[in-house]
């Protein structure tokens, strides 16, 4: 597999080790079963699977080439790189700067731009339009393009059902980057539309079979199908797919639910499905499978509490801890800072879409069980410091390089 070139800075002599261990130990990836670091009076179960994927990898060792390549020139990154604060500020305190926020309002306009300067594309891609508007500057936006591989494959998936004159169903946030970027590119070759999740799905359905008038769905889907869609014919074969970071589960059971709609609706048997029915299973991305996968599997045990690390506008990361809060209280922290000390903790409610500080979030139970992950985006750093901060707390732990020699 190929390796990149990541700051040190990113690294943990905790995290990182531990990592590597558990790899060589199951290079087939089959125990998705925690890591147990045990203190004494608190206990860690670390996700098998976290932290920084191959995309995100690929991407930052891109843009750190980048700045060491052209040193006396500007350089700008379309917009956040990677949901993840610490990585976007490290990038703006080197002097990068963003041309749109991510929900791609524009911070820079384009004629500020020049043939010289350098532009940086994120790991989310780009819509095709922003690529055109570079190219139009004179700007080569793929000297440094540090789109996710798996993302491209979905494109190119897309691209390659709809030249089968399959519409192309894309899961996804519709204001998410990624979405739009998907969303961009698979228009350039079929008829598409953005369902968010299974609800939109099975409204989508109700045009398929027809049982609502298709002058409705434009007002129900407005803003999420391409030009000229038209669902009383760009719904007869349909494909699926996904805005990567989502969760695999919930892709798959859209899908699922669209053929079996397909398949009631034409009467098609087995051999016949993929006349209506693209299969589109090949695009899940397999670090947020694996990642999805071992947070299950994390919670099939007990704990008093889960810490998930990430940043708050990370889509893989608050699915993560969708799925923690279901089971263990959970906090969902950008980084050590929000550990304010052993009584309080400053933490992302998603459902109020804002920071909330809990009090006695530790359990007085010893040994405490606290259960530790992240997202794709967050650095191996990251969490060792929020690791080494919640020992603290707890008198008598044993030292750190007690723990590692496991490792």
């Amino acid at each position: 597999m190929k390796t990149f070139n990541i700051p040190d800075f990113y690294r943990s002599r905790i995290i990182t080790p531990i990592k590597e261990f558990r790899r060589k130990n199951d290079k087939l990836k089959r125990d998705y079963a925690p890591t147990l670091l045990d203190f004494g009076p608190v206990q860690f179960l670390i996700a098998r699977h976290f932290g920084f994927c191959y995309g995100v990898e690929n991407a930052i060792d891109i843009a750190y080439k980048a700045i060491a390549e052209n040193p006396d020139k500007r350089i700008f990154l379309l917009s956040e790189m990677i949901h993840n604060p610490d990585v976007n500020r490290d990038l703006t305190d080197r002097g990068v700067r963003f041309i749109m926020d991510t929900k791609g309002n524009q911070l820079i306009d384009w004629q500020e731009l020049t043939t010289e300067d350098i532009v940086i594309v994120p790991a989310f891609g780009t819509t095709v339009e922003n690529q055109n508007k570079l190219t139009e500057l004179g700007i080569n936006s793929y000297v440094y393009d540090t789109t996710c591989p798996f993302v491209e494959k979905v494109w190119n998936r897309a691209a390659q059902i709809g030249e089968k004159d399959y519409t192309i169903i894309v899961h996804g946030k519709p204001n998410h980057e990624e979405t739009r970027a998907t969303f961009s590119h698979s228009k350039e070759n079929a008829p598409t539309v953005v369902v968010e999740n299974i609800i939109q799905a099975e409204q989508l359905a109700r045009y398929i079979v027809g049982s609502v008038p298709a002058s409705q769905f434009f007002a129900e889907f407005q803003g999420q199908y391409s030009n000229g869609f038209d669902p009383e014919k760009d719904l007869k074969r349909i494909g699926v797919v996904n805005q990567t970071t989502m969760l695999a589960s919930d892709t798959q059971g859209i899908a699922d639910y669209l053929k079996n709609i397909m398949v009631r609706h034409y009467g098609l048997r087995p051999e016949q499905v993929e006349t209506h029915f693209a299969n589109t299973r090949d695009t899940l991305c397999y670090a947020t499978n694996d990642n999805q996968d071992a947070t299950y599997a994390l919670l099939t045990h007990e704990a008093d509490l889960v810490i998930v690390a990430g940043g708050y506008n990370s889509s893989n990361t608050s699915h993560l801890v969708e799925l923690c809060e279901h089971k263990f209280p959970t906090y969902f922290i950008e980084s050590v800072n929000k550990i304010l000390d052993k009584q309080l903790i400053r933490h992302f409610n998603m459902h109020s879409k804002e920071e909330v500080v809990t009090e006695n979030y530790l359990p007085e139970t010893r040994p405490a069980r606290i259960m530790l992950t992240c997202g794709a985006s967050c650095p191996d750093a990251v969490v060792e410091a929020i690791l080494l901060r919640l020992v603290s707390f707890f008198e008598g732990a044993k030292p750190i390089d007690e723990i590692m020699q496991a490792f």
